[in-house]
């Protein structure tokens, strides 16, 4: 076992392993790409009118405008 061919093949194959792993990711993550592309295409296509907002996200806008607004006060160093 201490051939240093031996480490060599071995560091070999494992490069070619990790090399074909990447690739065999590499094609999965660009299919999940084009499938969410492809149901933004759709959506887009059987949606043309946008929906008004509820009025739970309405009213939880408001109160995210209003905590905006007190610590922009309170950075500005203003007592409410």
């Amino acid at each position: 076992m201490t051939d240093p061919n031996l480490y060599l093949i071995i560091a070999t194959e494992g490069l070619l392993g990790l090399g074909l792993v990447t690739a065999g990711m590499l094609a999965g993550w660009r299919g999940w790409l084009q499938l969410k592309r492809q149901e933004l295409a759709m959506a887009g296509a059987h949606d043309p009118a946008p929906q008004a907002p509820s009025a739970s996200q309405r009213i939880e806008i408001a109160d995210l405008k209003e905590r905006m607004r007190k610590l922009e006060a309170i950075a500005a160093g203003v007592d409410l």
